[in-house]
């Protein structure tokens, strides 16, 4: 006979019973979800299986830049492997081309240029995660605490409660606050759960419970078992199949987290539905599965076409030039960006593919090295002859026999003209050794000449004043219009004794010494008296070092470019907009300088 404060042993071996299916259901939900969390899982390595280096960095500078950075480790890691693969092999590419240029392995270095922007990303991040571990452990420890008082509650409830306790009103706000309470250590959890589900056993087993409060309890988790089921009904029809699989994976934890205990007639009969539509759910990742290939096959379709094309380009007609090969540099660039931008392959095929990919960029880059080296063999001859231009006019660069030594000279510039191309390397150190021979026979002729006119003592004395005057010369307001003078007044000056010529080197060197203590290049500097042949040769250093430093503008501000957020409040930006703003400025001045030479002014 069953009383108000007492069940029946029937009634309580049909909770004991309800509890230990539930425990069964939890288990097969449980391995349910832990699948979907592999296939999920595995999905987005593969996703992620060919992003480029650049795209790379980006992900990882969005995950440093999100609130939640240090619950990204995964991804992030994940990211930062594919980073240093790219920049390895790039590194490797590099050492490859050097050795087949000729040089020896052991002397190769090289940085990647993303080397730094990803080793700063790796320690941002490392500090982030650290901070995020510690904010995990704390509250970990707090999701601790509030279980264990959670299962405190639950054990006074069937062993102290009071008379006029409302049994269903506990039950209920202690399984849900069970169910929100955050997460707790691993090492913690599985005694904890067991803990919990031992004392909700003892709960239903051993609390004085009447028919009225089971009846309530059935009810109430039937009805959310059903609102479970109508939902999973609902996901069917859900067009992104990955969506269905997730929130289904969801609707699982809420079932054994919330949906139990039932009437024993409804037990079964809700499961078996429930697990039947899951079913119907997971055989739709076939679907998905179809999908990702024929994306993949087409990936792949397109790689190998690239491969195709770069292949192409390494096996050129007859004789191809140097605009060939500087057209192709460009291409195969432009080809292996486009490469690294198409999405994943099948898996299986992936390795084969990237491999072939990497030796066909390989030999094509061998193929245009032996080009090039070719072609250092033609310009070590033209280099070979100039030297002898140039020793030739420094053999007679003094001499004063002017009816053979005035004709050689015209001959020996117009021979230079002729010689091609040399070394890039050598271009600027031959043409300003050949250039001061021919100055210095040109000028002695001039002062020969006209040694009548020349008053040379008092040049040199003159040049002495100036010369003391830039040695007083500081680095306070004004400096720069008085170095200009000075510089002005050296070049209105004539020649001096041959005895004293070495004031020049004298000049020249505390002129770079001020200019080096008043931070300005020589090319920056407003002067006046300057002969036509040394404005000639000043209008071509400036050009050069125009040429110079746009293209180091557009590099720094091409590699701005690789960042999500380039803005000036940017920390690690702030520097490279200083360094740019610098060059701009710099710029601008040499412009000016050279629009002033050119006009006359």
């Amino acid at each position: 006979m069953t009383t108000e404060n007492n069940l029946s042993e029937n009634e309580e071996n049909k909770v004991s019973t309800e509890v230990s299916q539930e425990e069964t259901d939890k288990t097969v939900s449980s391995n349910e979800g832990a699948q979907n969390d592999d296939s999920e899982s595995s999905e987005e390595d593969h996703l992620d299986n060919d992003i480029s280096l650049t795209d790379a960095l980006k992900e990882m500078e969005k995950i440093i830049n999100s609130p939640d950075a240090g619950e990204n480790s995964k991804k992030f890691n994940q990211l930062k492997e594919k980073a240093n693969h790219h920049i390895h092999d790039e590194v490797e590419d590099k050492k490859h081309e050097y050795v087949d240029a000729g040089n020896a392995p052991e002397n190769f270095s090289y940085e990647h240029p993303l080397q730094s922007r990803f080793s700063a990303l790796i320690n941002i991040f490392k500090e982030k995660y650290d901070t995020f571990q510690k904010g995990q452990e704390e509250e970990q420890k707090k999701n601790l605490e509030h279980r264990q008082n959670i299962i405190e509650r639950l054990k006074n409830l069937y062993t102290n409660s009071e008379p006029g306790t409302n049994l269903f009103k506990s039950i209920r706000e202690i399984k849900e606050d069970w169910s929100n309470a955050g997460q707790v250590a691993k090492s913690e959890f599985r005694i904890l759960n067991n803990n919990y589900f031992h004392h909700l056993n003892q709960f239903y087993q051993m609390l004085d419970l009447n028919k009225e409060f089971l009846e309530q309890e059935y009810s109430h988790n039937l009805e959310k078992r059903q609102h479970i089921i109508a939902r999973a009904k609902e996901l069917e029809n859900e067009p992104v199949i990955q969506k269905a699989l997730n929130e289904l994976q969801y609707l699982h934890k809420l079932w054994k987290e919330e949906a139990e205990p039932v009437a024993e007639e409804f037990r079964e009969k809700t499961w078996e539905e429930f697990k039947e539509i899951s079913n119907k759910i997971h055989e739709r990742k076939s679907e998905l599965s179809a999908s990702i290939e024929a994306e993949q096959n087409a990936n792949l379709e397109k790689k190998n076409k690239i491969i195709a094309e770069i292949k192409k380009l390494s096996e050129p007609g007859e004789n191809p030039n140097h605009n060939y090969w500087q057209n192709a540099i460009r291409k195969v660039e432009d080809l292996r960006s486009e490469f690294l931008k198409t999405g994943s392959v099948p898996r299986k095929l992936s390795n084969q593919n990237w491999n072939d990919f990497k030796i066909t960029l390989r030999s094509f880059n061998t193929t245009k090295n032996s080009y090039y080296k070719s072609l250092k063999g033609s310009q070590q001859t033209n280099l070979e002859e100039k030297l002898k231009l140039i020793q030739t006019a420094k053999d007679n660069m003094l001499s004063e026999d002017w009816e053979i030594t005035v004709p050689l000279f015209k001959k020996l510039q117009e021979d230079w003209k002729k010689v091609g191309h040399v070394p890039k390397s050598m271009t600027n150190k031959i043409w300003d050794e050949f250039r001061e021979a021919c100055n210095t026979f040109f000028n002695n002729y001039r002062e020969k000449s006209n040694v009548s006119t020349d008053n040379w003592k008092e040049n040199y004395k003159h040049k002495k004043e100036l010369l003391d005057e830039l040695k007083n010369v500081s680095d306070e307001e004004g400096s720069i219009e008085k170095i200009e003078q000075i510089k002005t007044a050296w070049n209105n000056i004539g020649k001096v004794p041959r005895d004293k010529i070495s004031i020049n080197s004298e000049f020249n060197k505390t002129l770079r010494e001020k200019l080096r203590l008043n931070k300005i290049n020589e090319l920056e500097l407003k002067e006046e008296g300057l002969s036509e042949n040394q404005l000639t040769d000043k209008a071509r250093k400036i050009k050069n070092q125009i040429s110079d430093l746009e293209g180091e503008i557009v590099k720094l501000e091409t590699n701005l470019s690789f960042f999500n957020n380039p803005s000036r409040e940017n920390p690690l930006l702030r520097d490279t907009y200083n360094t740019i703003d610098d060059k701009k400025a710099h710029l601008e001045s040499l412009k000016q300088n050279l629009h002033s030479i050119i006009a006359g002014e």
